[in-house]
């Protein structure tokens, strides 16, 4: 069995708060594409983790959209932050859902390649980049369902209405 890979499929749960504040394996970062740090999410993670990031970061070269990178998570619990550039909302008709699936599989898959079992992600690209959260929130749900790279796997809602969105899709998605 490869590293980080479980035979078990993975617990999905819904958090209403701050993704910097969990002791999770991995955070996912929705980065900009410079990985720099920017506003909501990327900016958060990039003060809590520290002034290392940014200087990591640097090293990176960037990051495409729908692509992944890694690095240490530096000041936050967490041990590795999987910085993932999620698409800009253009009316759902420029690839953006397989770009959004992407996000999530990379970020996955990044998680797994250094032994994460828990891993918390943010609503990629629903805030400044535009993407409708119902249909973001389908996406994510739809694409992590039944991995088997990680035990658990948070969606962390920074309010309640994207919790109630999470939360409804969850309760679909359970077995009857």
């Amino acid at each position: 069995m490869a590293q980080g890979m479980n035979k078990d499929i993975a617990v999905l749960s819904v958090v209403e708060g701050d993704i910097t504040t969990l002791d999770v394996d991995v955070v996912v970062n929705a980065a900009n594409s410079s990985l720099l740090g920017g506003g909501g999410v990327d900016g958060a993670i990039h003060r809590a983790a520290g002034p290392e990031l940014v200087h990591h970061c640097r090293q990176l070269g960037g990051c495409r959209t729908g692509e992944a990178k890694i690095t240490p998570g530096f000041g936050l619990l967490a041990r590795w932050i999987v910085h993932t550039v999620g698409p800009v909302w253009k009316g759902g008709h420029k690839g953006e859902a397989e770009l959004l699936a992407s996000c999530y599989r990379g970020s996955l898959e990044l998680a797994a390649s250094v032994g994460a079992r828990t891993i918390a992600f943010p609503a990629i690209s629903t805030g400044v980049y535009g993407y409708p959260a119902a249909a973001a929130a389908e996406i994510a749900v739809r694409t992590v369902a039944g991995s088997r790279l990680v035990s658990s796997i948070h969606f962390v809602c920074f309010d309640a209405s994207t919790r109630r969105i999470y939360k409804a899709l969850l309760t679909d998605s359970e077995p009857a």
